[in-house]
């Protein structure tokens, strides 16, 4: 990489633009390198790598862990579900960079060691930004798009703006603006001695009171919603932050956890005063507390793009976005990183994607880098062919053994196509509800999936002529550790369900039998 004082793309005109340098953005442009659009632009506004690792988590320590040593050799496919805070590369020297920063404390990285890692990364994978450029604004021309930034215009076809979820949002209730937000919470030792009342349940309200358990001398946390402990396992909320939630149902500590709808707050002279109502319980509740933090959430910072039409959803603090990232409502817009989030897939069973996080965003920043390049600009990926036997085999170890499966559990699959001048196929990892939906010949994906119960399952997606049939394989105990057992257990169900087998003589798909024939898959309404 060159150095960070020798600026690269400078404005002008280009086919693509990526606006951040975050992890989605590295990522992201990492993969765009690869796909060989001709002339791709990064900018960022930060001074380097790192984006929002440059700050947050503001006490320190991820959430998402990284084994150094596990069952499987770093630099493997496998490995990657041991280590999700690293970034996917093509070369050895490219992989598994976070534990290489780890002081092994704990098996969550620590704040600057995850920047420590995101630097390496865009160095050694030759990731190259045109840093200090701020994006300004955007306007659409006969040509695309232009953005304004602090360095001048940049023309193109196509943007992708990784810009992450990074903006502080506060919900309208009266008074709160008075309080400081998650971004402006003191360090933990400022709190000692204090009552704290921090609004939300969410990660960043339980890192925050994790940091004060040492410190405060009373901690509540309040938020309409429950700490729903059957769907943890389904949650953005890591349960090593859940030490205060544990002395809370145990009693007695000061650390309380309120289900309660804040209605107002008031700022006087000593502290604060909150006035809320319950939500799984009936009443009114009033604290005083000297300090109150609004660990609220936050927004993704899209700055004029709403004004070009690009359509927003919960409240306005992310847009949404088709299957394969791009704006519902201005084509040639694209989305990476953590707001990839909003492309909420198939949601079976209510369960949610992994593209908040490191490890569910980086496999969708592959996908997008080759969708852009086919859709608009006719470079089409190399796509493997596959002889009539190898198929059920292959299907199985990706099964068996790909991260992106296992980590986009039910939002990412794999593919395998049928056409009739071209053979069988291996068409990669492409979005579930993308497969799911589209029209297309006949095919067959498999993914990863919770089923109701929340229990880990295959499932298999065969389309033949027009009709979508959905057929779910039988689960492992150990699903999770030991995937050669996972491999062969679901070879021998495969055996034992009612299909009797997946391609015949000449790879004609076949349906399983007793499968509900369907056009699509019922969908949940996005919320």
């Amino acid at each position: 990489m060159e150095r960070l004082d020798e600026r690269p793309f400078p404005p002008g005109e280009y086919d693509l633009v990526l606006v951040g340098s975050g992890p989605g953005g590295l990522q992201t442009a990492y993969s765009l390198a690869r796909t060989g659009i001709p002339r791709c632009a990064v900018i960022s506004r930060d001074p380097a790598p790192g984006g929002m690792f440059r700050r947050f988590p503001v006490y320190q320590r991820l959430i998402s862990w990284t084994k150094p040593d596990a069952p499987f050799e770093r630099g493997t496919r496998e490995y990657e579900w041991y280590d999700h805070n690293s970034l996917v590369g093509d070369e050895r020297e490219h992989q598994a960079l976070a534990p290489e920063f780890m002081d092994r404390a704990f098996d969550v990285p620590a704040r600057p060691e995850m920047e420590a890692a995101l630097v390496e990364f865009a160095m050694r994978g030759g990731v190259r930004v045109r840093y200090g450029c701020e994006w300004l604004s955007t306007r659409r021309d006969d040509a695309g798009f232009v953005l304004e930034t602090s360095d001048g215009e940049y023309r193109c076809r196509v943007c992708v703006f990784a810009t992450g979820m990074t903006e502080p949002w506060v919900p309208p209730i009266p008074g709160l603006a008075a309080a400081p937000h998650y971004v402006a919470a003191n360090a933990p030792e400022r709190y000692q001695g204090k009552s704290v009342l921090i609004i939300g349940k969410r990660n960043s309200g339980f890192e925050l009171a994790q940091g004060l358990l040492p410190w405060a001398r009373r901690i509540v946390l309040a938020s309409p919603r429950p700490v729903d402990t059957a769907m943890l396992a389904f949650s953005p909320l890591s349960i090593r932050y859940l030490s205060p939630y544990t002395e809370h149902i145990r009693g007695g500590t000061g650390s309380y956890v309120v289900d309660a709808a804040i209605e107002r707050v008031e700022r006087h002279a000593d502290g604060y005063r909150i006035h809320a109502s319950g939500t799984t319980w009936e009443g009114e509740l009033e604290l005083e507390s000297d300090e109150v933090i609004a660990a609220t959430g936050f927004r993704s910072p899209v700055r004029d793009l709403p004004s070009l039409g690009v359509a927003m959803v919960n409240d306005d603090r992310m847009p949404a976005q088709t299957p394969y990232w791009e704006s519902i409502s201005v084509p040639g817009i694209y989305f990476a990183g953590n707001v990839t989030q909003a492309s909420p897939g198939l949601r079976k069973h209510g369960v949610t994607s992994s593209s908040g996080s490191v490890n569910g965003f980086r496999y969708n920043a592959r996908v997008l880098a080759w969708h852009i390049a086919e859709k608009h600009f006719g470079v089409r990926p190399e796509r493997r062919p596959l002889d009539g036997d190898e198929v059920v085999p292959f299907l199985l170890r990706e099964l068996a053994h790909a991260p992106e499966l296992w980590t986009q559990k039910g939002y990412l699959a794999r593919v395998v196509d049928l056409d009739g001048a071209d053979g069988i196929r291996d068409e990669g990892i492409v979005p579930l509800a993308d497969f799911v939906d589209r029209d297309g010949g006949d095919a067959c994906a498999v993914a990863v999936e919770y089923d109701a119960d929340g229990t880990i399952i295959p499932v298999v997606y065969v389309r033949r002529d027009g009709h979508l049939v959905e057929h779910s394989l039988p689960p492992h105990p150990l699903t999770p550790s030991v995937p050669t057992s996972i491999a062969r257990t679901w070879r021998h169900g495969w055996r034992r369900c009612s299909a009797h087998r997946l391609f015949h003589e000449r790879a004609d798909l076949f349906l399983f039998g007793g499968g509900q024939l369907r056009q699509r898959v019922v969908r949940r309404p996005h919320s």
